[in-house]
């Protein structure tokens, strides 16, 4: 292994510690928060409302956003979606010598589409005078390593000489993630959970 190659190791490895302890602090914190159960009485079931919450409630027709933007919607689940391969492919990459090729090649296309599309974010943003006057820097910084993340992958996934890259790029995201926008991802899971409970006490399921 060449001196890039453990230094790229390295600021993953270290990364992955950082986005860990904060993703764990960002936890700890929020199950601090106190807690206000609904008093009116249940009319519906909560368990079904948060399955729900994470199914059918997730579709585009259940969301007014969703049903208007289509487009949107489609290119923000593509994206999220190559996210969630990318961390997979991460921790697959010790292994990737021995990947079949046209799995890596068909994952070097899903990234390129999410890279593609991260990109799309920057136009979105810059185009729309209302959504260049809420972005914020951190907006900006947190889509620029999300895209850098995914067309990082691409190239590794295309050819390995480009995995230190991959890996430095992704130490970075990972320690970035708890201090920025990206941790959004946490509070998703909450916010389905309560709309759920919600929606489900109250017997309003769509």
């Amino acid at each position: 292994m060449s001196t890039f190659e453990m230094v790229a190791a390295g600021l993953a490895l270290v990364g992955a510690v950082i986005f860990a302890a904060g993703v764990i602090a960002i936890l700890i914190a929020t199950q601090r928060r106190p807690y206000n159960a609904e008093l009116a009485p249940i009319k519906g079931s909560p368990a079904q409302g948060v399955l729900w919450a994470f199914t059918l409630g997730m579709a585009p027709w259940a969301k007014e956003s969703g049903r208007i933007h289509w487009i949107a919607y489609i290119r923000g689940v593509i994206v999220h979606l190559g996210i969630f391969v990318g961390a997979a492919y991460l921790i697959a990459t010790p292994w990737l010598a021995q990947m079949p090729e046209p799995l890596r090649f068909s994952l070097a296309a899903l990234f390129v589409v999410g890279t593609l599309l991260g990109l799309a974010g920057f136009w979105i943003r810059m185009a729309d005078p209302t959504m260049r006057l809420l972005s914020t820097p951190d907006d900006y910084c947190s889509l620029a390593l999300v895209t850098l993340f995914l067309a990082s992958a691409a190239m590794s996934a295309y050819t390995m000489k480009y995995l230190p890259a991959f890996w430095a790029i992704s130490g970075i995201t990972m320690a970035y993630t708890p201090f920025g926008k990206l941790r959004h991802f946490i509070y998703f899971f909450y916010d389905r959970v309560f709309l759920g409970l919600a929606f489900g006490r109250r017997n309003a399921l769509k």
